[in-house]
């Protein structure tokens, strides 16, 4: 017997309301999952208090999954440490401290929005994936931005309670911050190209604008 709950077959519920400052964030129905799921691209984060998806497509880049496992609010970003040379082809670095302060400010971005909504910090929970070496040219920078994630989340004392990183695969994520479950998939060779360039044209975006100010953690 169907679940008067159940969308009828067709159609689909609205989706929920989102959180100020995320309009802007692409939020497609999945017939497959049965949910609505937002979205991101690399340099962007997204936070949800609701019981619908976040998703991203991984190359060499980091998703940082977050939650309030009491309160189930939560969200993921998409980032990748930036060359601090400014040789971005290179995938290059002489020193990590531009670099590491640009990780810094997306962790934090992600952590001070699920706390502005609610979150508590003795509450959450992490879960990463990404970092893959999808080209030969990259050889270094997947590994650079697993160290960092998990340097930070030691420092910051937050748990990690799960990751799917490196390896020589782009991935495609998608998580649920209410349940805190995340599928992944791992995508064929054919894909690298295409994200290796999307992850170059990125890359050098924030290598031109390197990030200004600092994020106060609350």
């Amino acid at each position: 017997m169907p679940n008067p709950a159940s969308p009828a077959p067709g159609s689909r519920p609205a989706p929920s309301p989102v959180l100020p400052g995320f309009e802007h964030v692409r939020r497609l129905w999945n017939n497959a999952l049965g949910a609505y799921a937002a979205r991101i691209l690399p340099g962007e984060y997204y936070v949800t208090q609701s019981d619908e998806g976040v998703s991203t497509t991984l190359g060499s880049c980091i998703s940082a999954c977050i939650r309030d496992r009491v309160s189930g609010i939560g969200g993921m970003n998409h980032f990748m440490l930036p060359s601090t040379t400014g040789e971005v082809d290179t995938w290059r670095s002489s020193g990590l401290g531009a670099a590491t302060r640009y990780g810094n400010y997306a962790m934090e971005h992600l952590i001070n929005e699920i706390m502005k909504n609610g979150g508590k910090r003795e509450n959450l929970e992490v879960k990463i994936f990404g970092g893959g070496r999808i080209l030969e040219k990259m050889t270094d920078v997947g590994l650079r931005n697993i160290a960092f994630v998990r340097n930070y989340l030691w420092a910051e004392g937050l748990e990690l309670v799960a990751e799917d990183v490196g390896d020589i695969h782009p991935r495609q994520v998608i998580y649920f911050p209410s349940s805190g479950r995340a599928k992944v998939k791992r995508l064929r060779s054919l894909h690298n190209n295409l994200i290796a360039n999307q992850e170059l044209k990125y890359v050098g975006s924030i290598a031109e604008k390197p990030v200004s100010g600092d994020v106060e953690l609350f």
